[in-house]
Order: C-alpha cells, then structure tokens, then sequence
C-alpha cells in the first residue's frame, strides 16, 4: 500500500511539475483559425523582419491595468504593407501611429491587422507605434496557465510578475508573437507605485522619479530575446550582488528577494555561481554576459526569463522539497535556480523557432540537472539521477507536437528527452566527444532560432553517427524499444522490438559478465561467443527495455 501511495503521489508532483512549464499535452486538441494565426509565419508576419522594442507601460496595481506603448522598428524584406501584431484579450490596441500619423487597423481575435499608409520599400528600416492598455489575463495559478499574477507579500505590498510561455507574451502587451523572429535588442520601461521596484530583463540603465510619486524603471537588453522571455516583476524588493569568474570574464550576478528574505537568499543563491561554473563546463559560456545573470523572486514557482530568471521554490532543495528523481541527488541542490537557469543556454540563447519542437529547450534543460550532479558528485551521480527521472515518463503521446498552430508535445520531453540523450551519449561512449558538441550545439547557434532538423543534424554529424532512427524513436513515437534475445549454448540470436522501422541503435550489454557492444536491427542478428552464454544484462544507462524470449 505504501509503495503504490508513494507512487500516486510522486505521479501528481511530476504532473505539477510539467504543468508548471505549461506543457501538458492535449491530444484531443481542436485546431482552429486562431491557432494559425498565432502559431504560423503569417504572410503578414513574414516580410518585415524585427530590429528594436521599447516597450514603454504603467503598471496600476490597484486596477489591475497595463497601459502604454511599444515602439516596433522593423526592417523591410519584401513589398508588402499589411503587417500583423498579436494582442489577446481582453487587451486592446487603441492606436497604431506611422511617421506621426495613425494607422488603419481591424481586430480579428487576437490578431490585429495594421493598414501602413507610407510605402514600404525594401531593405528601409521604419518604425511604428502602439498604443494599448486593459486588465491583463490574470494567471489563476502561475506558471500553469500564463497571465500576470496580483498578489501582496507577507507586509501587505503588491507583489506583482508576469508568466507566459506557450500562451504568448502578446496576453500582457503587443508585440510580433511568434517565435521565429527573435528582436534584436530591447529598452523595458516600467512605470510602478514609488514605494515598488521593477526587475526585467538586461541591464538598469536609470530609475526617473515621477512628479506624481511613481517610479520608472528602464531596462536595456542587448540581446536578442524571445517573447516569452521579456518580463516584468514588481514588488518591495532588496538586492545584493557578486562577481562571477566565468569562461568570458567577470559576469554581473545580481540577486532581487522581498525584503524580509534577505537572509535566507544570501545564504540559498549560494547554487547560482555553482550552477554557472558547472553549466559554462559543458554547455560553454554563460550566453548573455553583457546583459547580466539575474535571479529574482516570483510569486510563483519559477521561469527562465533571460538575465532575469524568475524563482519561487520556497529556498528549498528540490523541486519544493521533493526529489523528482527518487534517488537523493534531487535534494542535493535547487531545482528551480538550475533548471531555469539551465534554459539560458537552452531556450533563451538556442531557441525552438516552433513551438513544437519544444524538447529542444526543455530536453537539454533537464539533462542539464543530470550534468549538475556529475560535475560535483561524479558520474555515477549524474547517471542514477537521470535513470531515476524515467519514472516520471508517461510514453502518452510524442514528444514533438504539431507545427503551426503553436502546439506543444508530450510533457515527456523532460524526463524522457533526457534520457534520449543519456542513451547517445552512451552510444558515442566518448565522454570528451559528447561535452564538445554539447558546447558546439551553444556557439554553432549562438543566439539562434533553429528547428529540430538542425538540432538532429548537428548532433548526427558531430557524433559522426546516423540518430536520425534514434530521434524518430524517441522524438515522435512513444514506444520503447525493446531488445528481444535468446541464447542457446554459445549462440545469442537478439532483435530490436516495438520499434520504427529500421531501428539500429548499437546497444551496450554484459554478456557472462563482460562488456559487449551489440549492433541489433529489427531482424533476427546471430552472434557466436567462446563460451556457452549464461546470462545477459542490458546496460541500464540506455533506455530501453530488454526480453528474454527463450
């Protein structure tokens, strides 16, 4: 009885972990005009390409509004001057403004369809300007479900943050809401009650104080930057900073904690400059060195904003307390601080251009955790946690989702991606090899939007090894497969099973006790031995399963 209770239960903290990254899978899922609009390159989205946001708002924390504008400078790519800006309800665009004069415009959902009177001639950068304002969707319980959250700390002050991944940034301000064309740079100017500090992105270029007793922060980000990851946090903050000695020099660390969390973050964030020196290891550089490392309190359990990484896991080891893998390691260190910060290199400075193909950010990102652990309990460590995580896989749907109407995959792309790449790193068995491509993957794409094929490719090529099976198995099937064996005297006849077509993964195994790499395919392959074969174990590094069909 207990097993099977410590089994539901664990079965909910993984459920509540995916959901927190908003990644449950919906099979069942009705695509509709909307999910087009939203999730493809529209015509009307395709020949302007992004150059600059400032992104200039008032926050009223009393009404629950968001009011202001943002300035969009874009370059001209081809003759075209219908142009589309996202915008979902019950926001609204109140005036779109050219060269100082105003812009036609039609709603259609959560689509605006902006007329741009002037020519539009190729290769000339020009800007235009939205003016919009409303009650943001209010997030009922974040990250889950995306919105802005309104909540007060334990004195009573507004403690205010936003959370959009899958959702769209376009749910709190307007902007070109799809994932593919990344802007290039960024100012942040958030006006706030004078007694309140905002925290985004990048860098805090100046603090205007207002004749009416506002604040107005102004934050500049010199990089690019997806959608999702432009945010807002405001509250009654305090801040304390470092110094880290990182693979390009001296990197900004700067730590934002309600003010009666001081003492406890001083002594927590301790994981912070731990997880930079393990992660620049593998992954290389920290991506974002100009903008800064950021990590900042949420009323809410955490997300990987770029340089301002959003943490609420209570200054607890684990995921709130818990060890997802079952194995101790989880408890070893922070699991929001270095899995959000972990999406830096993955999701922030490699970005999936499709939702779809969201494993590419959470897949590394998770593995990422495994890395942590072996860098400083050996790989051994590493490896039980990983192995550890398989228990959390549900094998319901696949992990790539559908292209084009912003739709994500399985949730497995945690614990099952992961894994995915522990079973090729055991098939390279090149353990210099494997952290060289992990780090080409982050200066090859630096600062990239890119789709699964690259990824795929880029790790066959540099792997020097055909996955492509590999990644079909795991990626867009949900069968494991299965070594199916049998042995009589010296002769061990052996297949793959419950597999895709043409499934040739070489698999590691103790054969009497010893080594041997076999190279199964999907039919019947003999292999003769010296000595009569007793017994054979499947190395439990890989994932898969193993049948004796004697």
């Amino acid at each position: 009885m207990k097993k099977h209770l410590h089994l539901l239960i664990l079965s909910l903290l993984i459920s509540n972990a995916i959901q927190a990254q908003g990644l449950l899978n919906k099979s069942e899922t009705v695509f509709t005009h909307q999910d087009t609009l939203r999730g493809s390159i529209t015509k009307e989205r395709a020949w302007w390409d992004l150059k600059h946001y400032h992104l200039d708002i008032k926050v009223n924390p009393s009404e629950k509004t968001i009011t202001g504008s943002n300035t969009v400078r874009y370059t001209i790519l081809s003759a075209d001057n219908k142009m589309q800006i996202d915008l979902q309800e019950p926001m609204k665009i109140f005036k779109v403004t050219q060269d100082g004069k105003e812009q036609k415009f039609i709603r259609e959902g959560n689509a605006f369809f902006i007329e741009l009177s002037a020519p539009q001639k190729v290769g000339e950068t020009k800007e235009i300007i939205i003016s919009f304002g409303g009650k943001p969707k209010e997030a009922v319980r974040p990250p889950w479900d995306g919105g802005i959250t309104w909540k007060k700390d334990k004195n009573g002050k507004d403690f205010i943050a936003s959370s959009c991944q899958g959702l769209g940034a376009s749910v709190w301000w307007p902007n070109k809401d799809h994932m593919y064309d990344e802007v290039e740079n960024m100012l942040i100017s958030v006006n706030v009650p004078g007694d309140l500090t905002d925290v985004s992105n990048g860098r805090l270029q100046s603090v205007k104080k207002e004749n009416d007793g506002t604040q107005t922060f102004n934050w500049y980000v010199s990089n690019p930057i997806n959608n999702y990851g432009v945010n807002i946090n405001i509250g009654d903050y305090v801040n304390f900073s470092e110094k880290y000695k990182g693979e390009k020099g001296s990197l900004d660390c700067s730590y934002y904690v309600l003010r009666d969390n001081l003492a406890v973050a001083k002594n927590h964030f301790k994981d912070a400059p731990k997880m930079l020196k393990a992660l620049e290891n593998w992954f290389g550089p920290y991506p974002f060195y100009e903008d800064s490392y950021k990590l900042v309190e949420a009323p809410y359990l955490g997300m990987e904003h770029q340089s301002s990484v959003t943490y609420g896991n209570g200054f607890k080891n684990g995921y709130l307390g818990r060890d997802l893998s079952g194995t101790g390691w989880g408890l070893k260190f922070d699991f929001i601080i270095i899995h959000e910060s972990g999406h830096e290199w993955f999701a922030n400075n490699i970005t999936y251009k499709d939702i779809a193909d969201m494993w590419i950010h959470e897949s590394f990102t998770n593995y990422s955790e495994c890395l942590f652990v072996e860098y400083y309990y050996g790989k051994e460590a590493g490896a039980e946690y990983v192995i550890g995580c398989r228990n959390n896989i549900q094998n319901d749907a696949p992990i790539i989702g559908k292209y084009d109407v912003n739709n994500e995959g399985s949730g497995d792309m945690y614990p099952k991606g992961a894994n995915m790449l522990h079973t090729i790193r055991q098939i390279l068995n090149d353990d210099a090899k494997w952290k060289s491509i992990l780090r080409g993957l982050n200066s090859t794409f630096y600062h990239q939007t890119v789709t699964t094929k690259q990824i795929e490719d880029y790790l066959s090529t540099q792997a020097g090894v055909d996955l492509s099976k590999v990644f079909d198995q795991y990626l867009r099937d949900i069968r494991i497969p299965v070594l199916e064996y049998s042995f009589k005297g010296n002769t061990l006849k052996y297949r793959w099973n419950n597999t895709v077509p043409e499934f040739d993964m070489p698999v590691q195994v103790l054969l009497n006790g010893t080594e041997v790499i076999l190279k199964p395919k999907t039919d019947w392959t003999e292999l003769n031995s010296p000595s009569k074969i007793e017994k054979l174990e499947v190395d439990k590094d890989f994932y898969v399963f193993s049948k004796n069909v004697n």
